[in-house]
């Protein structure tokens, strides 16, 4: 029986390593680490030997305390690996905020398949994969043309840990210019750029790739036959174990480096593509309507070395000054990429009282996401922000429905170590808020509204 599953979870800011009960679905042992990209080599890229040895030392040292049975992966999207023969890289595994594909943008623009064929919105730098390839192969020919597969990164883990090459929907859909999620198949834009050789076969999120390679077997302590899964996406890991378990209609917001707000069973409704809003792919291969921001890279900035201390009386004060933050802290991205951020009603304001209007922020940024894609029913908020009381509430009052605060530390871990199980239906654990009965949240929500349309 598999129990107990080590998933390995590479954000974008942080790297975890978490062992997660499959009898109670809890994380009961974490490894975390800071992971930053390096600007050594051809261009900023991750750290991947750093990461390697990160996830090595960390299954030996959770397997000597606590059995692990199978090794699940999920990593942040917009990141693809490109290896050789030998299975090495052929090229560093490169940053997606690197600047350098936006110089090639008017000959990618000319190639990339349109909105309605990828669900896909232009983004900038490197948020786009398929942008990202086609900037490595038109400057870096040399070392592209020794790429034998390219592979996406949750399953370069894999293929690190069991020698298979494979590759995977929920990564592949998500925002890369490279997959059409109507035909479940390669995009034009493979095609066009005869890239479809080079990609490692598709394959479900819940395969066993295989056993443990022997090596590693020795150097973690772990069994030899420990399987390893191909690993999925993190904001769709997030959303798993609501599609085995939740009726629709709902929407998942998975809170990370980036906001990640998924409708499942909403309102009909045509996506905009220049406000960040996207087709993503889920682990059972389905479409799902998606829209995101940075709204854990803005919380970071905002509140940075000050107090995340506050009180009732802050929080009253905050409401009926309408002291407010307007988008957008990172542009470029997200519901409002073109609005410059700016303070109302900010003068003589506490850290306390700062740290609310943050929280209003982002709710209100995640309310604005949620209404581009037609969300209805609950909002099951998993993550950091899950914690956060302010933005739960926020959340609830501009959506006027109720918004569930995931127990676990983070939803990514639980549902990717769900791979590794038969089950078919899970007992979600979280707090269930409904939108506060005081109007004053509500008439906030709405005054941040119209002070965002005013902006133009």
């Amino acid at each position: 029986m598999t129990r107990h599953v080590a998933v390995i979870d590479i954000g974008k800011t942080n790297a975890k390593l978490a062992l997660v009960d499959l009898a109670d679905m809890r994380e009961v042992a974490l490894r975390r680490m800071a992971n930053a990209p390096v600007a050594d080599g051809p261009y900023p890229h991750h750290d991947i030997e750093l990461l390697w040895s990160f996830i090595l030392d960390s299954l030996a040292g959770i397997n000597r305390e606590q059995r692990i049975d199978a090794i699940s992966i999920t990593t942040h999207g917009a990141t693809g690996v490109l290896v050789d023969a030998a299975g090495e890289l052929a090229l560093p595994v490169l940053d997606y905020e690197f600047t350098g594909p936006d110089a090639l943008a008017q000959y990618y623009d000319a190639i990339r398949p349109a909105f309605a064929e990828t669900g896909t919105p232009r983004l900038p730098v490197g948020l786009n994969l398929g942008a990202q390839f086609f900037w490595q192969q038109k400057r870096l020919p040399a070392e592209f043309g020794k790429a034998a597969a390219i592979l996406m990164y949750p399953q370069y883990w894999a293929l690190r840990l069991t020698g298979v090459a494979a590759n995977e929907v929920t990564s592949l859909g998500c925002h890369t210019d490279l997959w059409n999620p109507w035909r479940a198949d390669f995009s034009s834009l493979v095609d066009k750029m005869e890239w479809r050789r080079l990609m490692a076969p598709v394959r479900p999120a819940k395969d066993r790739l295989g056993p443990i390679l022997p090596a590693l077997a020795t150097r973690t302590g772990l069994d030899p036959q420990t399987p390893v899964l191909c690993g999925l996406h993190d904001s769709n890991a997030s959303l798993l174990p609501h599609l085995l378990s939740d009726r629709p209609p709902f929407s998942v917001v998975s809170t990370g480096t980036w906001v990640v707000s998924m409708a499942v069973g909403g309102n009909k409704i045509a996506l905009d593509p220049a406000r960040d809003t996207l087709v993503n792919v889920n682990a059972l291969g389905d479409p799902v309507l998606s829209a995101r921001f940075m709204g854990g890279r803005e919380f970071s900035l905002l509140t940075e070395g000050q107090s995340e201390d506050w009180t009732e009386e802050g929080v009253a004060a905050v409401l009926a000054r309408k002291t407010s933050l307007l988008p957008s802290t990172q542009q470029g991205s997200g519901p409002f990429p073109h609005h410059r951020a700016a303070w109302l009603n900010a003068d003589g304001i506490n850290n306390g009282q700062r740290f609310a209007a943050i929280s209003f922020y982002l709710a209100l940024m995640t309310a604005a996401c949620l209404d581009l894609i037609g969300a209805d029913g609950p909002t099951i908020v998993e993550g950091p922000f899950a914690r956060n009381r302010l933005f739960v509430s926020m959340l609830a009052a501009a959506t006027a429905r109720a918004v569930i605060a995931s127990e676990a530390a983070t939803g990514t871990s639980i549902g990717a170590a769900l791979l590794a199980s038969d089950q078919r239906m899970v007992q979600g654990k979280g707090e269930r808020i409904e939108p506060p009965a005081d109007p004053a949240w509500a008439d906030y929500a709405r005054s941040w509204r119209a002070a965002v349309d005013a902006q133009g």
